[in-house]
């Protein structure tokens, strides 16, 4: 049996589809759902929580397939994968996916938005894990998913028969090629130091030799040296640390 939740959410998520986000008011819902406006409020507080609810609503299916991802022996394989369908999420259900990434709010992180991030940030600490990050885990996860939505809300803007196919996968392989590693790091250059330097980071959390302040200090050396290769000052072909 439908709640009123779920009608008031599915109301929503339907004028969103037809109308795009301005199309959803609380008087527009409201008569598409069948209640009253004290209704809307009562159960999600006010607009963008009914805004939230639709994002995950739309969402779930996305969430569903990239959590539901096999892992394979190759995590930077995963992580395109992952990419690939994130951009055919975005270009299938364009409205869910400005609705969630087109009006960023400063410190504001929607549900579904925080559980997409939250997925990717995983695969990427399987990156690290195996000694194959440039970067710390978050500024890659950063790079990726600031690479992916920009490039998803650039498709998304053009007419589809406008839409380079090749544009995504040259911005994958670009960030992929920033952020990671052929191999697992085997010595010598920054680049086998950030590697080494993030799989150790990564495997931190289970070290109980350590207190907790001998376990945020020196996951703040690791840091720093997962980043060393690729400090915001160094200029191309100089990767010293600032």
């Amino acid at each position: 049996m439908t709640t009123t939740r779920e009608k008031i959410v599915e109301a929503a998520a339907a004028l969103l589809n037809e109308g795009g986000r301005e199309a959803i008011s609380t008087r527009a819902v409201s008569a598409a759902a069948g209640v009253q406006a004290p209704t809307i409020y009562r159960l999600f507080g006010d607009k963008q929580g009914l805004l939230d609810a639709v994002a995950s609503h739309g969402f779930v299916s996305y969430l569903g397939g990239k959590m539901g991802l096999p892992e394979t022996g190759d995590p930077v394989e995963d992580l395109r994968r992952g990419w690939d369908l994130h951009v055919a999420f975005g270009l299938e259900h364009p409205a869910v996916y400005t609705l969630i990434y087109g009006e960023p709010r400063p410190g504001v992180e929607s549900p579904a938005a925080r559980a997409a991030a939250e997925v990717l940030a995983g695969q990427v600490k399987r990156i690290a894990a195996a000694g194959r990050l440039r970067v710390s885990e978050e500024r890659a996860t950063h790079l990726i998913h600031a690479a992916g939505c920009g490039m998803t809300l650039t498709l998304i803007a053009l007419p589809p028969e406008a839409r380079d196919p090749a544009l995504p996968v040259l911005a994958r392989e670009s960030i992929i090629a920033t952020v990671t590693s052929e191999r697992a790091a085997d010595g010598g250059g920054d680049a086998s130091l950030a590697g080494a330097a993030g799989a150790l980071r990564a495997a931190l959390p289970g070290v109980t030799a350590l207190t907790g302040a001998e376990r945020a200090l020196l996951d703040e050396w690791l840091t720093r040296l997962a980043d060393s290769g690729h400090s915001a000052d160094a200029r191309p072909g100089d990767h010293t640390t600032a």
